[in-house]
């Protein structure tokens, strides 16, 4: 690495966090290599919504144009009971006025399309496993953004307990066609179940259901199960399930990072995004927080003096900020779907209905109004 922050830097895993730290870095001037251990991509079948934090990180990326260009604006929508009676509105256009981006929502295969456009096609190698070894006698610095089964996290701190079983499962789609919605985002959360959707532009959308479960629990019919479990709720959950095709349903349990760990950096490695905080997806902040460890990450390394005094400010940075998400991740589970007791479901409903709007957005500010530190332009 020298005065101008060139150097050599591999990345351990390619998905929307590694795919982003390997932009920051190559615009920065790092010659990058990311090394994806799949041939495709594993989830293609779901959807993901963008908070105001996340496009500002793409942004500072160069690629939020081209993300906004693909995505729904979120702009109607909010939480509903199981009869359909809504517990809270989305003030979309308040949110919007409050941090001057909307939210918005895009299918993942798409966002990680957008991503690797970005980057020189030779920088991506697909179906490779690097081991850590060997990652550091090739480069400069190593990220670790090789997910919530991180080996390199295993491997520098042996002692960590690693991910837990959350209580949740959750089964998730993009529906086969287009249908129509009147919302751009929902929720719907009834005892021990949540429902959502999120809406594309071209008509289709996303649905996921969460369900407090034992792990392991597995359904030869996904759809007959859902349209079962969550026959009594209002028809929008029935039309999306009925709008999708049996083999397009993803079932995984949630796995999080339950006990913190103590650095995010270790020498001339930087762990990133789930490898670093797999957090519950109640907030739908998992894949912003990636974003800013990308964008941040970029930024230290670029103003120096040298790799581990970077990392050890890149930790420091970031380690505070998505811990504390991901606590207020795992909270936001247990007041939704993770409330079962009749009265705790009332008492949750009756707050909902009656709080302030300004309340909600203030609820939503405190993780998404975040500002990203500025790049370097690449040193010539």
């Amino acid at each position: 690495m020298n005065g101008k922050g060139r150097g050599t830097a591999l990345v351990i895993g390619g998905g929307i966090g590694g795919l982003a730290a390997a932009i920051g870095l190559h615009r920065t001037g790092w010659e990058v290599t990311v090394l994806e251990r799949s041939d495709a991509l594993h989830d293609a079948g779901a959807g993901i919504s963008l908070a105001a934090n996340g496009i500002r990180a793409l942004d500072v990326l160069g690629v939020g144009g081209a993300v906004r260009a693909a995505a729904r604006r979120q702009y109607t929508g909010g939480t509903r009971t199981p009869g359909g009676r809504w517990l809270s509105r989305m003030d979309g256009i308040a949110l919007e006025r409050a941090l001057g981006i909307p939210m918005t929502g895009i299918p993942r295969a798409e966002l990680h399309r957008l991503l690797r456009a970005a980057l020189p096609p030779a920088a991506l190698r697909t179906g490779v496993t690097g081991s850590l070894d060997t990652a550091l006698a090739a480069a400069d610095v190593v990220v670790a953004a090789d997910g919530i089964r991180s080996t390199v996290r295993t491997r520098l701190f042996p002692g960590h307990p690693g991910p837990v079983y959350s209580g949740s499962t959750v089964l998730r789609a993009i529906t086969a066609g287009p249908l129509p919605l009147d919302t751009d985002f929902e929720l719907t959360w009834g005892p021990g179940a949540e429902f959502g959707h999120i809406a594309f532009t071209d008509g289709r959308a996303e649905w996921h259901a969460v369900l407090a479960a034992p792990a392991g629990i597995r359904h030869p019919d996904p759809l007959a199960a859902l349209s079962r479990r969550f026959g009594g709720w209002h028809e929008r959950v029935g039309r999306l399930l009925a709008a999708t095709r049996p083999e397009d349903v993803l079932h995984h349990d949630v796995h999080e990072l339950a006990t913190p760990l103590p650095s995010f950096a270790a020498g001339r490695v930087a762990l990133l995004g789930d490898a670093a905080h797999a957090m519950t997806p109640n907030l739908g902040q998992g894949a912003c927080q990636a974003l800013e460890d990308a964008v941040t990450l970029a930024a230290e390394l670029a103003a120096g003096p040298d790799v581990e005094t970077s990392l050890a400010r890149y930790d420091a940075v970031r380690r505070p900020r998505a811990q504390s998400v991901a606590r207020a991740a795992r909270q936001a589970g247990r007041l939704g779907h993770g409330l079962s007791h009749p009265a705790a479901v009332y008492l949750r409903n009756l707050a909902l209905r009656t709080a302030p709007s300004a309340a909600t957005i203030r609820a939503i500010l405190r993780h998404a109004d975040w500002t990203p530190p500025a790049l370097p332009a690449r040193a010539v």
